[in-house]
C-alpha cells in the first residue's frame, strides 16, 4: 500500500467521527474559506471543515480552491472569493486558512493596519488580504472568526506570517488557531508524520481525523468557551 493510500485508507473515514457532546455549535453553520489545504488536496476532499462539521455537528460551507493566495493577485484570490459566500446566510463561525501559497510565491507580507478601515488595507498583500476578509466577515456575519494555520515545514515566510497573528487576534478579536508553534503537537515520529502527511504542507485523511482536527477542536472550543 503507497504512503498516500495508507493514510486515505477506508479506516480513517470521517464517517468513523464521534460527534461531540454538547457542541457549543450544534446544529449552526460553518464557513470556510480557503485552498489546497482546506480543500483537502491531498484527502479525496475531506479536510479542515468536514472533520469540525462532524464533530460540532454543524453545516458546512466551504470555499477552497487549490494554489490560490491570500493576496489579491488574480480572479480566485481569497478575497475574491470571499464575496461567493451568501451575505445572508446566517454562519455561527467563519474560519480561513492563512495560505502557504502565499509564503512559497514569496508575496509581500504587508502590515497589519493601525485602523478598521478598509481603504486602509492593501489587498495585494497577504495581511491586507487577511485584514479585508476579517473586517468583512465580522461585520457581514456577526459570528466567531478564526484564522488557522498548517503544521510546521521548512519556510521561513509562512513563519513570519503565523507570527502576525497576534496581532491580529488582539486588533480583530478574533481565534487563532496555531498549528505551527506548538512543539509537543510538531514532534511526531517520523512513521507517524509519512501517515498523515502527503508532502510537508498537506494532510491525508488520517492526518486531519488524528493529528490536526483533534488539536484545532481543542483551541477552536478554547476560543469559543472564552
Amino acid at each position: 500500500m503507497s504512503q498516500l493510500a495508507g493514510g486515505n485508507a477506508p479506516a480513517y473515514d470521517f464517517s468513523c467521527i464521534e460527534p461531540l457532546a454538547d457542541s457549543p455549535l450544534q446544529g449552526g453553520h460553518i464557513a470556510v474559506l480557503g485552498s489546497s489545504v482546506a480543500r483537502g488536496e491531498a484527502s479525496e476532499g475531506w479536510a479542515v471543515g468536514e472533520y469540525l462539521a462532524a464533530r460540532l455537528g454543524t453545516q458546512l460551507t466551504k470555499e477552497a480552491v487549490s494554489g490560490t493566495t491570500l493576496a489579491d493577485t488574480g480572479p480566485q484570490s481569497y478575497v475574491r472569493r470571499l464575496y461567493r459566500l451568501d451575505p445572508n446566510t446566517r454562519y455561527d463561525l467563519f474560519l480561513c486558512q492563512l495560505s502557504t501559497n502565499d509564503a512559497t510565491l514569496h508575496l509581500p507580507q504587508g502590515v497589519v493596519a493601525s485602523g478598521r478601515d478598509p481603504a486602509q488595507f492593501d489587498r495585494a498583500t497577504t495581511l491586507g488580504a487577511l485584514e479585508t476578509i476579517l473586517e468583512y466577515a465580522l461585520r457581514t456575519w456577526r459570528c466567531p472568526a478564526a484564522v488557522f494555520t498548517g503544521s510546521r515545514y521548512d519556510s521561513k515566510d509562512y513563519a513570519a506570517l503565523v507570527a502576525c497573528l497576534p496581532a491580529l487576534r488582539q486588533k480583530w478579536r478574533i481565534g487563532v488557531l496555531d498549528l505551527w508553534n506548538s512543539e509537543p503537537f510538531n514532534g511526531i515520529p517520523d512513521a507517524s508524520r509519512r501517515l498523515y502527511m502527503r508532502d510537508p504542507i498537506h494532510p491525508t485523511k488520517a492526518g486531519y481525523r488524528d493529528w490536526w482536527g483533534p488539536e484545532l477542536e481543542r483551541q477552536l472550543l478554547a476560543f469559543l468557551n472564552r
